[in-house]
């Protein structure tokens, strides 16, 4: 589904993303002991990577014009376990903490174990959690949690994480991120509260986890919950013109002749006359003679058209290519991975469904602000879009506007999080009538666990699969996450 990390001895990962540390080496003259600080930037580069070609795809952004993909079609099938190794490396930042008395690397610890547990947990149901981890200890085929103890288990974990940073908390070296900053990583902390909190949406009755009652507590209380202030504080991955530091699609060939715009969301960007159409994505070759600030310069092709009938328009110049920053510029801009614009936009959603009090419209707007500054648009053109009725938060269906905005916010940053969104509210629709369809024209819900498990660990795995799925584990299946 996502991403490959090779684990060396444990601790290395061989990966793309900012500044790494180096191999290490039977030298003398080297340490050979892992340090919190040489792990935390390994782990922050593997976790705040979040553009993704693959869930823009997914995601009726892009669309690949040369073949069958199967996310755009949505004949997907199983996806990995991956994650697993950045939690491994995850566990060794904790235990090199403690073993050298530097606890201020405990609550990151545990935000990066919520982390990427999360992402595991959204891709599949129920997992190893509990006895993950532990081959060490004798426990090589662990059993899968229920999903609803996960998620419990994880913002109590948060929770946890935000009460261990108090203003004497010393700062934390190896820091790409935040530069030690820790009161930015409280603040990312429970930004990520909230974000798991509202995933829980469907839940919001459930008395154990008891959402409204957290997603307050973390709201009215900024002095113990500090939330983002501004795109100053989004947990981020900047990239730099350096070998192995360059952004991910820096001279990517199928971004420069494969990969085009998907037609529903740059009719959406049309439709709401949202300029970041401009900084998304380039002229279509037929209307190359139009200025960029024109609208009808911008054209798409559709993620569930046949192949055939994609590649036609793209021959016709119809469509547009990706902003040919993405490819030509090495550094181009930091991926978001968890940001001020999100965050904004959970809190308009938690005054619409009354979670808090407050001004969902206020919320909205200086999320959407937030997006749009962070592509270089200019305060005049922010107020002129936020002041059109098309865009102004409606009393008619709030939460498909708010969902919507928080769509467009996520180009190419912020990972898979629009496809857990969509799969949550159903916003925005995604497009599945054309002929190119597969999965009976059907969007996936999940992704069926790893053939790995079926041979490691065939016991837990299908009990797990027993009690989730009545009709086996397949992509339509539902998780309890997302069953009313």
């Amino acid at each position: 589904m996502k991403k490959v990390f090779i684990i060396l001895l444990g601790v290395l990962v061989i990966q793309s993303g900012c500044k790494k540390f180096s191999e290490f080496q039977v030298d003398p003259n080297k340490t050979t002991i892992a340090t919190p600080d040489l792990l935390l930037n390994s782990i922050e580069q593997s976790a705040f990577q979040s553009s993704d070609i693959t869930a823009a795809i997914a995601c009726r952004q892009m669309i690949y014009s040369d073949a069958v993909n199967l996310s755009q079609y949505y004949g997907w099938s199983r996806a990995g376990f991956g994650a697993y190794n950045n939690l491994r490396l995850v566990l060794k930042m904790e235990q090199a903490a403690t073993a050298q008395n530097k606890p201020e690397y405990i609550p990151l610890a545990r935000f990066f174990r919520a982390w990427f547990f999360l992402q595991l947990t959204q891709t599949f149901g129920d997992i190893p959690y509990s006895q993950a981890l532990k081959g060490d200890e004798g426990l090589g085929t662990p059993v899968y949690d229920n999903q609803e103890d996960i998620y419990l288990d994880i913002l109590n974990e948060l929770k946890e994480a935000n009460g261990e940073i108090t203003s004497g908390t010393t700062a934390v070296k190896g820091d790409i991120v935040y530069n030690g900053n820790m009161r930015q990583w409280k603040q990312a902390i429970n930004a990520l509260s909230l974000r798991v909190l509202m995933s829980l949406s469907l839940k919001e009755n459930d008395n154990e986890i008891n959402v409204k009652k957290r997603f307050a507590e973390i709201v009215s209380s900024p002095s113990d919950y500090p939330l983002f202030t501004g795109n100053g504080d989004n947990a981020a991955l900047k990239f730099y013109d350096l070998q192995g530091n360059r952004y991910p699609y820096f001279n990517n060939n199928d971004m420069q002749t494969t990969n085009y715009m998907e037609e529903t969301f740059v009719d959406l960007l049309k439709s709401l006359k949202d300029v970041r159409l401009f900084s998304f994505a380039d002229k279509a070759p037929k209307f190359a003679s139009l200025p960029v600030t024109d609208f009808n310069a911008y054209g798409g092709t559709r993620g569930s058209a046949a192949v055939n009938e994609n590649k036609t328009r793209v021959l016709a110049g119809e469509v547009s290519k990706i902003n040919p920053r993405f490819y030509t510029n090495p550094t181009n801009e930091p991926s978001i991975a968890l940001g001020y614009a999100e965050q904004q936009f959970i809190l308009a959603e938690g005054v619409v469904r009354g979670w808090i009090t407050g001004n969902a419209s206020d919320y909205y707007e200086k999320g959407i602000g937030a997006s749009m500054s962070f592509y270089k648009i200019d305060q005049a053109a922010i107020d002129t879009y936020l002041a059109q009725n098309t865009v102004k938060l409606s009393t008619g269906n709030p939460i498909q506007q708010i969902i919507t905005q928080k769509y467009i916010a996520s180009f190419f940053n912020s990972g898979w999080q629009p496809f857990y969104e969509q799969r949550r509210t159903g916003f925005p629709v995604f497009d599945v009538s054309g002929s190119g369809m597969l999965n009976d024209k059907k969007i996936p819900k999940r992704w069926m666990y790893p053939e790995t498990e079926l041979q490691r660990n065939q016991q837990h795995v299908t009990e797990a699969i027993s009690r989730q799925y009545p009709d086996g584990d397949n992509i339509n299946a539902v998780m309890w996450l997302i069953k009313p």
